[in-house]
């Protein structure tokens, strides 16, 4: 089971608050995840219930952010009480048996369990500093760092070279100021 695309939800759920408007926005939503199957089955509950999370995962990834593990591990112990994992082996579209973390209940359960149990994954595989929100200003949208050196700081490449143009202006800001001196 790959719990690292589990917990790319997450981070998608964090990342689009504008695709949880209706219901059409949150089938997009799940079609951008890879996981379309049963749309058909979405109701305002299940539109709620994953705005609801949302809110919850931002508070997640605001704790990693500002270094206080405890407080990551708390929000994530308290998700997982609520939304507790129901394993379960499936064949779909193809692929060989394998495990999906539930199939019943609410449409809206099977993503919820599936992006907390992905962070959870990594928080205990990797560490909660894994967890992070973008550096770039004003940008402040969620990531997973899961790179060997732990030196992910941006949510896409976009928002790195933003950085790096400013920092550069910035210093050569400052070398003119000081040589004109």
């Amino acid at each position: 089971m790959d719990l690292i695309s589990y917990a790319e939800l997450a981070v998608l759920l964090v990342n689009n608050p504008d695709r949880l408007t209706g219901l059409e926005g949150l089938r997009t939503l799940l079609e951008e995840s890879g996981r379309p199957r049963q749309t058909d089955r979405l109701t305002p509950g299940d539109l709620d219930a994953l705005r609801g999370l949302r809110e919850e995962l931002v508070a997640v990834f605001e704790a990693a952010a500002g270094g206080d593990e405890r407080e990551v591990v708390d929000r994530l112990n308290a998700l997982l009480r609520r939304h507790p994992v129901h394993p379960q082996i499936a064949d779909h579209d193809g692929e060989p048996w394998h495990l999906h973390l539930t199939e019943g209940g609410r449409f809206c359960d099977q993503y919820i369990v599936g992006a907390v149990m992905g962070l959870a994954t990594i928080v205990t595989d990797l560490g909660p500093d894994r967890l992070g929100l973008c550096r770039a200003a004003p940008c402040r949208r969620a990531y997973l760092d899961t790179s060997s050196n732990r030196s992910r700081r941006y949510c896409s490449e976009r928002c790195a070279s933003r950085a790096n143009v400013a920092a550069y202006r910035a210093r050569k800001k400052v070398g003119q100021d000081s040589g004109g001196r």
